[in-house]
């Protein structure tokens, strides 16, 4: 059953058409990864589910027509974006962070305190500044944020960029245990191990379309068509 269903979604920005008839849906209960090269689409796409981007097509979420409505009515049925660069409130505590963001919470089992067990560090830095993390901080709490409103679907936007390995790891771990929580997750990754190894699914975009949709076995076993799809293997 599918939660998150897109039909030929195009788009963009003002003079540039990025999305070109996309068709994507996200089973519930699931992780999709969608994958692709740099400059494709994806970053474009999440944006334009979220309301921040305008779009033509259809973009259903659990039956509900979502295109066209403003992005905190888009957040208010369930669906919550860790954006790529975490973009946390510098000026503001990692408690601030948070707190703010579970006033919006659909209610459920998020609580900041949740996060706190879910990453120890954010708690050790709970007085510190957004401003004063690491990056890897600094995507803890933006994962923590998200999850403090309760969604129903996580969009995770490269949530490994620039990070350390241990920090990729431990991303790959939090994604695992959403899932098995029953969070569904759609995942932008140009990380291939990471997401080959939390995918239920994966997806491959190219040039504003999505070319390839299968299981990551898949991709595993086909080294031929990860050059040709994502230019890396």
């Amino acid at each position: 059953m599918s939660m998150l269903s897109v039909r030929d979604l195009a788009g963009g920005y003002p003079g540039t058409r990025v999305l070109d008839g996309v068709d994507l849906t996200v089973p519930e209960g699931g992780v999709l990864c969608l994958l692709g090269r740099n400059g494709v689409g994806k970053t474009t796409f999440v944006h334009t589910v979220m309301g921040l981007l305008p779009g033509t097509g259809s973009i259903r979420f659990d039956g509900q027509e979502l295109l066209g409505r403003p992005t905190h009515l888009v957040a208010r049925a369930g669906l919550a974006l860790v954006p790529q660069g975490r973009r946390v409130f510098g000026p503001l505590t990692v408690e601030e962070n948070l707190v703010i963001a579970a006033r919006t919470s659909r209610g459920g089992r998020w609580k900041p305190a949740d996060v706190y067990e879910l990453f120890p560090r954010l708690r050790e830095r709970r007085r510190n500044r957004g401003d004063q993390l690491s990056g890897g901080e600094q995507e803890m709490l933006s994962i923590g944020r998200a999850l403090v409103t309760n969604p129903r679907l996580l969009l995770l936007d490269e949530p490994s960029d620039g990070l350390a390995p241990s920090i990729v790891k431990l991303v790959g771990d939090v994604v695992r245990t959403l899932s098995g929580e029953g969070v569904t997750i759609l995942l932008i990754e140009q990380n291939l191990a990471l997401a080959l190894s939390v995918a239920t699914e994966v997806a491959v975009m190219t040039k504003g379309r999505v070319t390839f949709r299968g299981e990551p076995d898949d991709l595993r076993a086909d080294t031929q068509r990860v050059r040709d799809l994502l230019g890396v293997g």
